[in-house]
């Protein structure tokens, strides 16, 4: 009786060491825990100040973009407005140089020069066209179109539209037309289309429309 008894201490003082080396694992387990979870929260707090921070910054960065798109804005409505008086700023004031370039006009010998030229058709009523620059001078009257940018099938157009032209200016009956056309930049690939098709190709330089065709061209009447 006294060794069951003996063994029963012995079993109860084992299970009672092994309850708590137990207890010990999870008391260090839940510190270990808790650590874990205190730095947890501090990274979390660090990084919600990170996305506070973020947040600001995004919307600062939306404010920005949106101002520069409103300057974008601005900017591009100035240029369309600038390209719409291309012709009377630009081409104008340089048709006595390129003239007497081109044919050799001499500036008192210029009889006409108009912007913005709209003519009805005398014989078809419904037809109308508008020119952006004519200018007579001598036995020639020039034809000025003008884009803000140049591509092969523009200046096909306008080479096709010129034979036309005539009909629209029965006064220059006894004239010879030559065609023009401007742009602020334009490839040389484009001028030298141009010019293959008898038209005085204009590009922008040194504040005025300078002559981009080959020296001794001579362009094509209509």
């Amino acid at each position: 009786m006294a060794i069951l008894l003996e063994q029963r201490v012995t079993d109860l003082e084992d299970l009672m060491a092994q309850l708590l080396h137990t207890v010990d694992r999870v008391d260090r387990q839940v510190e270990q825990t808790s650590r874990e979870m205190r730095v947890f929260e501090r990274e979390m707090r660090v990084f919600e100040r990170e996305m506070r921070d973020f947040k600001d910054e995004m919307r600062d960065f939306k404010d920005e973009m949106r101002d520069s798109k409103n300057e974008m804005n601005r900017k591009w409505g100035d240029l369309a407005n600038k390209m719409g008086t291309m012709a009377e700023d630009l081409v104008a004031p340089s048709i006595t140089r390129i003239l007497r370039t081109v044919v050799g006009c001499p500036p008192d010998d210029i009889q006409s020069m108009a912007v913005r030229v709209r003519r009805q058709h005398p014989l078809e009523r419904g037809r109308s066209r508008e020119f952006d620059v004519v200018a007579a001078c001598g036995e020639y009257v020039l034809i000025n179109e003008t884009k803000s940018r140049l591509d092969p099938q523009i200046i096909q157009d306008f080479a096709e539209r010129m034979p036309h032209a005539r009909e629209f200016f029965p006064e220059y009956a006894d004239k010879k037309l030559i065609g023009a056309i401007a742009s602020l930049y334009v490839d040389e690939s484009l001028a030298r289309q141009g010019e293959q098709l008898g038209l005085v190709v204009l590009g922008f330089g040194a504040g005025v429309m300078d002559v981009l065709n080959s020296p001794g061209f001579v362009p094509k009447t209509f």
